[in-house]
């Protein structure tokens, strides 16, 4: 039997790394993706009420500066509330270890056992792991825990933010610098272009289909201004 390619060996990855840098891809993504629709929609309503550059300018700024705050704080929290967890149960298993070694040997032989392995094979994995560091060899197995690469909640942060902003950027260029007359249509064509490529982006992060991720995020973008473009029309005529 020929073997095969080290290019077909290896082309899957496999390093912690690797679905890490996927993970700050997918967030950056939706990140920017966030930005660019919601401050889309938000000056794209403002626009249909008025013509005054100046309405339009300050309701974006504070869209973006708003939307940027708000992601940055939602993401600490989510991420500050998943690290104390993983430490909570470092902490527990640290004492587990401590308290019932042969105990926890048993469990680290059944966790083997579930992932395939027969009873001795497990047992035999299991002491040496145990006999390196049995500490990691818990972590690993049982709570799929790195303590060495907890997510710092202040880099996600500042990463959720400076993505938004980032996507913020185009709607906010598409409305202001055109003449009155050209910024709705150079609005809707920058942001359904930019939404295409943040669509491509997450499907290439999620490893979905390309095609149908990028529709569902250009039309639900493209809805999204139509239905505030058209609120504001209607405050406008009202003379709201």
């Amino acid at each position: 039997m020929n073997a095969l390619p080290s290019a077909a060996v290896h082309r899957e990855p496999h390093s912690g790394g690797s679905g890490s840098m996927l993970n700050w891809l997918r967030a950056s993504v939706l990140g920017a993706n966030d930005g660019i629709v919601s401050v889309a929609a938000l000056v794209v309503g403002v626009a249909g009420a008025t013509d005054s550059a100046s309405f339009i300018l300050t309701a974006g700024i504070a869209g973006v500066l708003s939307g940027a705050l708000s992601m940055a704080v939602g993401e600490y929290v989510s991420v500050s509330a998943q690290r104390d967890t993983e430490r909570a149960l470092i902490g527990k298993e640290k004492r587990e270890l401590e308290e019932e070694p042969e105990h926890e040997l048993e469990e680290l032989v059944t966790l083997y056992e579930a992932k395939g392995l027969s009873r001795d094979t497990a047992r035999t994995v299991a002491n040496e792991l145990t006999a390196r560091d049995a500490f990691a060899a818990h972590l690993d197995a049982e709570l799929h825990i790195d303590p060495n690469a907890l997510t710092n909640p202040w880099h996600a942060a500042y990463a959720s933010a400076a993505s938004f902003f980032a996507g913020a950027v185009i709607p906010m260029l598409a409305i202001t610098l055109p003449t009155p007359s050209m910024r709705i249509p150079v609005t809707f064509i920058s942001v359904v272009f930019a939404l295409a490529i943040t669509g491509t982006l997450s499907a290439y992060a999620g490893e979905a289909n390309k095609t149908q991720a990028t529709m569902r995020v250009v039309l639900g973008g493209a809805l999204a201004m139509a239905v505030t473009f058209g609120i504001g029309k209607l405050f406008g005529v009202a003379g709201i």
